[in-house]
């Protein structure tokens, strides 16, 4: 994220004439707008499933709700029993209390409940009697390979320094579980507050400056939860323009072109305060993918390609740079990057790469024979978003579920937008790529699949007994039709799986698994 960070920030200097120094950004009403209606495709730490199901509850309003929401989605914080907890104290549902008074000192700027180390920490020292060094080595014994057993050893001790001090029975047990649960790894609060800095830094940036963040985040991959196809897809809804590579046009990476004559300095008017999050990017620059995006092509060919521009032919482009072959050529074409600069659409640009390779480089350029196409069939959008995908991974303007669409109408199946103004408890059909499925250690064996269409992201619930029901299909389909029960409660939406089926029909770049 730091790399992304650094080149975003150039893109907004080069192109928007803004020096952005993200140690001196303001507290921004806006920013927190987008993070409370869980805006965060791309934020750093806050853009995986769990974390964009507990923005909206959490409700960040200042700099330290983002240091403890980044340490609250951890295993620790989870098999603690501290999420919820603190949720609804954070939310007044719930009053502040402690186990014990010793405790308010240590917990009381997290309302009660242990997050930090540090404050397990000094936990261990106010109800335990233990001294400094002593805190230190249980704050080893969390990080060690073997911290249960370690922690065991320091278990009789601290159990003896809360008797001293009337604590003994339920509370000593709860107290213990509190410091037991960090063993699976608790954030220190330093480490969480670095973290926020970058949360908000890159939130600050997909709020004003939406085409600067995608082309930073196209240009640092690999990296984060989310494909390419994914961060241009969630650009594209915030108004930001992203165009296919261009032989002429494209550097090596991503860059920012303005249309025309139309650059302007400064924030785009469309990203000012009060904007709709759909228009953000529609006066500012549009997203141009880099040569390096394009299948078959590496760091150093694509960098080559690009010191090289213009060219004047696909000939030209073999002649002068080594390594352009066949493979190359074709890769190149199916990407369209022939089309704009030479006026070959993609099936004439195949046809012309093959001559072109089999062409003579030791004769005079020009004479190449039967690098002219015939007359062919012009190809469809679905079969231009299919070419997208497989020569990037990105098809700017095709999201796949797009061309089925009237079918998937016609079979009842709604969008993610439409699930936005459902009620909870209703049945609902959705439909979409798969992008993720995740089965947490913490989750008791339920797994969570994203699903995306043209509108965006669906978050699935599926249980065990639907799993293993449907498990032909669902550990490995590139896309799902589900049919469930919604759950939409405080801004946070879930489809509860009953009945899974393949979506024919639909190409996939691929999902993210982890378990």
């Amino acid at each position: 994220m730091l790399s992304a960070l650094h080149h975003a920030i150039d893109l907004i200097d080069l192109h928007h004439g803004i020096e952005v120094d993200i140690a001196t950004l303001e507290q921004d009403e806006e920013v927190y707008n987008m993070l409370c209606r869980a805006d965060s495709i791309g934020v750093f730490q806050v853009e995986s499933r769990a974390q964009m199901a507990t923005l909206p509850r959490l409700k960040p309003r200042r700099f330290y709700d983002l240091v403890v929401e980044v340490a609250l989605i951890r295993p620790g914080p989870i098999q603690g029993g501290s999420v919820h907890p603190y949720i609804r104290r954070r939310n007044g549902q719930e009053p502040v209390t402690y186990l014990h008074p010793l405790l308010e000192k240590a917990l009381a700027k997290t309302l009660g409940v242990p997050l930090f180390q540090e404050q397990l920490m000094q936990m261990a020292i106010d109800v335990g009697g233990f001294s400094a060094g002593d805190a230190d080595q249980l704050r080893q014994a969390m990080g060690a390979k073997r911290s249960r057993d370690r922690m065991e050893q320091l278990r009789a001790r601290l159990y003896e320094g809360m008797a001293e001090r009337g604590i003994e029975g339920a509370d000593a047990d709860q107290i213990w579980e509190k410091l037991a649960a960090f063993a699976n790894y608790g954030f220190p609060e330093s480490h969480s507050v670095s973290f926020a800095y970058l949360v908000y830094s890159s939130s600050w940036i997909k709020r004003y400056f939406p085409a600067a963040f995608c082309a930073a985040l196209l240009n640092a991959q690999p990296m984060g939860f989310y494909s390419p196809h994914s961060l241009v897809q969630d650009a594209r809804r915030h108004g930001v323009t992203v165009l296919t590579p261009d032989l002429n046009a494209s550097a090596d990476e991503a860059i920012l072109e303005w249309p025309g004559e139309s650059r302007a300095l400064g924030v785009p008017a469309s990203a000012a305060p009060g904007a709709a999050d759909s228009g953000w990017g529609h006066e500012g620059p549009t997203v141009r993918l880099g040569i390096g995006s394009i299948r078959h092509i590496g760091d150093e060919l694509a960098k080559a390609i690009a010191r090289g521009r213009p060219y004047r032919s696909l000939e030209d482009l073999r002649r002068r740079v080594d390594g352009v072959n066949l493979m190359v050529l074709e890769s190149l074409a199916t990407a369209g990057a022939f089309e704009k600069c030479f006026g070959l659409d993609r099936r004439r640009a195949l046809w012309s790469a093959g001559a072109v390779d089999q062409s003579d480089v030791s004769r005079l350029e020009g004479i190449v024979t039967g690098a002219t196409a015939p007359t062919l069939p012009g190809m469809s959008e679905h079969e231009t978003a299919l070419s997208d995908l497989w020569a990037t991974g990105v098809s700017p303007d095709g999201h796949p579920t797009k061309f089925i669409r009237p079918s998937l109408e016609e079979q009842g199946v709604v969008t993610a937008e439409d699930l936005r103004s459902m009620e909870g408890g209703s049945r609902v059909t959705v439909g979409g790529v798969v992008t993720h499925r995740q089965r947490p250690a913490t989750a008791a064996g339920t797994t969570f699949l994203n699903l995306e269409d043209e509108t965006g992201l669906i978050n699935v619930v599926v249980s065990k007994g639907c799993w293993r029901h449907h498990r032909a299909i669902a550990g490995t389909a590139p896309a799902l039709k589900v049919r469930g029960r919604l759950e939409n409660v405080e801004g946070v939406i879930n489809v509860i799986a009953e009945k899974m089926e393949l979506l024919a029909a639909v190409t996939s770049t691929g999902s993210r698994d982890f378990r």
